[in-house]
């Protein structure tokens, strides 16, 4: 098998363990947010507040960590293959500071778990509910520049 071959062959196994990994990135930084929406609607120290602290720590903890650790070490994968040429296309700048961004939300959200673990939530459910939309209008802007390409 020629190099070329296996390169593209390593290649799309990367993007698709990449795209894998988004997936399960995405439902858990969509689901999130609505547990905390449910969460601030429970008294706290009640039995269903504490069901959601547990349900917002395992979804962080089993799903949404490891996916975006994936999505960063797969995604960095690909960006640095010479199949790509990657970091000389607008594109994928683009897209890279999206994802930086995405990043930042992921992190407020573990901040979010924290505070509501603590009993400490100082937020309504509705603002949990813009903050809800936000992975998403990202998630869009993301793909359309991966597939589409328009810079």
């Amino acid at each position: 098998m020629s190099s070329t071959l296996a390169s593209t062959g390593f290649y799309l196994w990367v993007k698709a363990f990449h795209i894998i990994a988004v997936i399960a990135w995405m439902a858990g930084m969509l689901y999130l947010p609505r547990l905390f929406v449910y969460h601030c609607e429970a008294l706290p120290g009640s039995a269903e507040s504490e069901r959601f602290k547990r349900m917002e720590r395992r979804l962080l903890r089993a799903i949404v960590n490891p996916a975006m650790i994936a999505v960063w070490v797969l995604g960095l994968t690909l960006s640095f293959l010479p199949i790509t040429d990657a970091w000389h296309q607008h594109w994928f700048q683009a897209k890279f500071v999206l994802v930086l961004l995405m990043s930042g939300v992921h992190g407020l959200y573990a901040r979010w778990v924290r505070l509501f673990a603590s009993d400490a939530n100082a937020h309504t459910a509705r603002f949990y509910r813009i903050w809800n939309e936000v992975p998403t209008v990202l998630m869009v802007a993301i793909v359309i520049l991966a597939v589409v390409k328009p810079l």
